[in-house]
């Protein structure tokens, strides 16, 4: 199987068992009367930031390379925005890489950080519960070697975290969390006193 067909096949899944259990499922326990109005996920943006990519331009490439092995596409590099002293940062230098994730992309990469990479993490208490306020979800994950991909594309000589942010089509949190939580992603519970 090549890689493709192994996105390909990750991302039918899941998108199929959105469409035919999430989905109706949502619509039921949230109220709605249209279909249409049901939360979905609309993008999935992947960041890598790193302070030794403004001097080093292989840092950069190496970053990319293990970025593009994680998500399946190739990502773009991020310039920094203003110049800040304190931090030997100059305005236009390169600073991160980032990939964004839609459709079947998008559902492969889900499936594979739900079922395959958080497993992996250790000591997992769950993901927080905390939303921006408008449907999004930010989550930082302090090493990448928990993708097994990333250890393929030579991710070894230098561990770093990236962060992930998941953006519905909701404008309330609690719908948001609703749709991540029937998706499977394993958000901590709370503990009442």
């Amino acid at each position: 199987m090549s890689k493709a067909d192994i996105m390909n096949a990750g991302s039918n899944r899941l998108k199929e068992y959105y469409s035919t259990t999430v989905a109706p499922r949502l619509q039921e326990t949230l109220g709605f009367k249209n279909r249409l109005e049901v939360p979905k996920v609309s993008k999935i943006v992947v960041n890598v930031g790193v302070k030794e990519g403004a001097g080093d331009s292989k840092v950069l490439q190496s970053i990319a390379r293990v970025l593009e092995a994680i998500t399946g596409q190739v990502p773009v590099k991020r310039m920094a925005r203003k110049s800040i002293a304190g931090f030997k940062l100059r305005e236009g230098m390169h600073i991160g890489v980032s990939v964004t994730l839609r459709r079947a992309s998008m559902y492969a990469f889900l499936d594979k950080l739900v079922n395959l990479a958080l497993p992996k993490v250790r000591d997992f208490q769950g993901v927080p519960t905390k939303f921006d306020g408008r449907g999004s979800y930010n989550l930082g994950i302090k090493e990448w070697n928990i993708f097994p991909e990333a250890e393929s594309a030579g991710a070894g000589e230098r561990m770093l975290g990236l962060n992930v942010t998941i953006c519905t089509t909701s404008q309330s949190d609690e719908h948001a969390q609703a749709l991540l939580k029937e998706l499977g992603m394993p958000f901590r519970r709370t503990t009442s006193k």
